[in-house]
């Protein structure tokens, strides 16, 4: 297998291998347009030059898969649609909605008041959401509701497991419509998100309008096994093992049960060590090349605590669910609304292959395979196609009127 370094040299970048290329010429520049220009040379084993190089490399790559969309990203082949996130924005609107006698849930709103409503559902669970959620949306056109799931994010109480189930959420989101006084809005979600937007449209499909779904998420036993019992591992081995190694080897055949115990333990010293090998493991594989500021997230005790206690706390439970093919068996109730599904070809914390069953039981909604990306939504290619396939929903509502 060939070995591969670059470094710019003015506007030339090298290209250096230990064994033939000629399969490389082509595709490297269609890939990555910064290497229009590059010139061969051999690479020994012993070269000084290797580490750097690949570190290069790196950074290119970096630049090239993980770059932000420009603002002015157009798709002529779909009729110049936008495919580039908005410009940041404030909330107008902001506040918490008590939904039970123990949590009230932080909301908020941006955008255009009189707009078409969207509901941002986050991922995690337990992961909250961030002012950059609000740019997948023209803000010009749509009303942006975002808030923080049962015990995420601004939400209180803060990490919570009690009454914390799918279906409180639905509940919640209904509430929260009901006082936002919203007849009837679009759903946005990816990762866990996507679960819980196809579990509420499937409860009130008369309530959604359209829908956009990203990195699918059917909380099926094999994903959950794939993920926490050793399947991911043999594409993050690194990874993997500091996750592994918290666990003592006489509870490994379960990690999500011997995750559980130490994220409800009484000591909270254990309950963080827990939450920061779980969520580290997570923000690792999450970007087709890692990310460095996505990674650090797992050093954020309060991030970490809520985000893996919450996931663990739904996966332990199957998601409340009363079957393991429940979202599939119910496609039926949904199969009329508009709907775009998402998906890095390469994403190891939801792989393809739960996509590629709902895009079967559902032909009907328009299925986007992003060939270049792993599972962040913030990957430059599934931004592309999440901020168009708002685009397209909101020209056939703006049609419709």
């Amino acid at each position: 297998m060939g070995l591969l370094g670059l470094a710019n040299s003015s506007s030339l970048i090298n290209l250096n291998v230990a064994s033939s290329t000629s399969s490389l010429r082509p595709s490297l520049p269609s890939l990555f347009p910064s290497l229009s220009s590059f010139r061969i040379q051999p690479l020994s084993a012993g070269n000084k030059k290797f580490v750097a190089l690949v570190q290069n490399l790196d950074r290119n790559l970096d630049k090239e898969l993980l770059s932000e969309p420009m603002e002015s990203d157009k798709d002529e082949s779909q009729g110049g649609l936008n495919r580039g996130l908005y410009p940041p924005l404030d909330p107008y609107d902001s506040g918490f909605l008590k939904v039970s006698d123990l949590h009230s849930i932080y909301y908020e709103q941006s955008g255009n008041p009189s707009g078409h409503p969207v509901v941002f559902l986050h991922g995690g669970p337990g992961g909250g959401t961030a002012p950059s959620n609000r740019r997948f949306f023209d803000p010009e056109f749509y009303r942006i509701i975002l808030f923080d799931q049962r015990g995420a994010g601004k939400s209180v109480p803060h990490a919570c497991l009690e009454h914390n189930t799918t279906w409180d959420l639905v509940s919640d989101i209904e509430k929260l419509r009901e006082h936002l006084k919203i007849p009837e809005w679009q759903v946005f979600g990816g990762s866990w998100g996507s679960t819980l937007a196809l579990t509420y449209s499937q409860s009130h499909p008369d309530k959604v309008t359209g829908l956009v779904l990203r990195g699918i998420f059917l909380l099926r036993k094999k994903e959950i096994d794939w993920f926490y019992e050793g399947g991911a591992a043999a594409i993050f081995p690194d990874a993997w093992e500091p996750f592994r190694d918290l666990i003592p080897e006489d509870e490994r055949g379960s990690f999500v049960n011997a995750y559980s115990k130490r994220l409800n333990s009484a000591d909270m010293e254990i309950q963080y060590a827990a939450a920061r090998a779980w969520t580290k493991w997570e923000m690792m594989t999450a970007y087709l090349i890692p990310s460095e500021e996505s990674i650090k997230r797992g050093d954020d005790d309060m991030f970490s605590l809520a985000f893996a206690r919450i996931e663990n706390h739904y996966f332990i439970n199957k998601g409340f669910f009363p079957s393991d093919s429940y979202l599939l068996d119910n496609v039926d109730k949904i199969r009329h609304i508009n709907t775009t599904i998402v998906q890095g070809r390469y994403d190891v914390c939801c792989p393809m292959m739960s996509a590629w069953d709902l895009h079967k039981a559902w032909p009907e909604a328009e299925f986007k395979i992003v060939r270049d990306a792993g599972h962040s939504a913030n990957e430059r290619g599934i931004t592309a196609e999440l901020v168009a396939a708002n685009e397209r929903l909101k020209n056939i509502i703006r049609n419709k009127s």
